[in-house]
């Protein structure tokens, strides 16, 4: 078995993948026929131009409005149960055995739903793909920047509920420049205050000062992004130090101008200098990927060996919000299938 299919075959993890960044353009039709909803065009090869960006997409902001398109169409409990179903389908053709799925709740609300209904059916929707797909699935609830307080609380207190019930965490997402993350202390003390994890999108269209807020002001235990770390040692250092995970988004990070290119990603020198990094899809709908394609250009364009891969991917399950008994379960099913495509050594593992 030659490289690329070992890669497609060894069990992966995503850590950060975004719910509404993930629509195929069908059932972007389907919903519109469905919900009586006119779409520019039904074909799907057409409709790509609308959901998916080019490789002139020019900053972050351009590339988050593509999710102003489909979010008419996610503003139902049926819509939002059958996206969540579809992530997980989409994620066991790679290979994915454990998915984190996050979504803001209050983007969805504009038909009725409640806080809880939203996250209780996106819940429901992964819970059917697990129990379809033998693929583990947990969603995060995220908090919007450019939300009051009061939206933004709600959420938080909403995710209470659910801990424990298929969510696993909160987040902080959307205009990084515009909103740092000193302006929601409040919000994350709350989070802290009930005990749920915390993972925050930092350093991506921002510079590495979030990062050190997210994790000293906030109390993130994982960053989204973060490329952008390396543009402070003391930040550098104490990310290093405490050992608080990465989620790099290759493809969308160079699509979102977090970095200028391929030749400036820093990910060989964040792999060499000890940092614990995963490597995820983002949006795979938007970004015009999946976590298969995602690896191949870390072994074209740096050079990571299926070995490396191995470590990559190893550290996904490490950095996941999964409960520890889990965790060990899921990093033991890991290494056991691993071992069998010949890219682990069980035995150097136990020695």
């Amino acid at each position: 078995m030659d490289a690329y299919a070992l890669l497609s075959e060894m069990p992966k993890v995503d850590l950060h993948v975004h719910l509404d960044g993930c629509i195929k353009p069908e059932t972007l039709v389907r919903l519109a026929l469905r919900q009586g909803m006119l779409l520019p065009t039904n074909d799907e090869i057409e409709l790509l131009p609308f959901v998916q960006v080019g490789e002139d997409c020019t900053n972050l902001k351009e590339y988050l409005a593509k999710f102003d398109f489909v979010l008419p169409f996610l503003q139902t409990g049926e819509a939002l149960e059958q996206v969540a179903y579809e992530v997980v389908e989409q994620a066991a053709e790679h290979r994915i055995k454990y998915i984190e799925v996050r979504f803001a709740p209050q983007l969805h609300r504009n038909a009725g739903l409640s806080v809880d209904e939203t996250i209780s059916r996106v819940i429901e929707g992964l819970r059917l793909g697990e129990d379809r797909f033998g693929v583990k699935a947990r969603t995060i609830a995220i908090c919007m920047r450019n939300h009051p307080a009061e939206a933004n609380l709600e959420v938080v207190d909403a995710a209470s509920r659910f801990i424990g019930r298929g969510l696993v965490a909160v987040d902080l997402a959307g205009d990084e420049s515009s909103y740092p993350a000193s302006l929601f202390r409040e919000v994350f003390s709350l989070a802290r205050e009930k005990s749920i994890p915390i993972t925050i999108h930092a350093g991506e269209a921002g510079g590495p000062d979030n990062i050190e807020e997210a994790v000293l002001g906030l109390g993130a235990s994982r960053i989204g992004h973060g490329v952008r770390l390396n543009e402070n040692d003391n930040v550098f250092s104490l990310v290093r130090e405490q050992r608080i995970p990465l989620e790099l988004c290759p493809t969308s990070n160079i699509q979102t101008k977090a970095v200028e290119g391929w030749d400036a990603y820093p990910i060989r020198e964040y792999f060499e200098q000890g940092i614990l990094f995963t490597v995820n899809t983002d949006n795979p709908g938007v970004s015009g990927t999946d976590i298969t394609k995602e690896y191949r250009l870390l072994a074209e364009k740096f050079g990571f060996t299926l070995r490396e891969i191995t470590t990559l991917i190893l550290n996904g399950v490490e950095a996941s919000f999964l409960e520890p008994g889990e965790k060990a379960d899921l990093k033991h099913e890991f290494e056991i299938i691993l071992s069998r495509l010949g890219v682990y050594d069980l035995k150097e593992t136990a020695s």
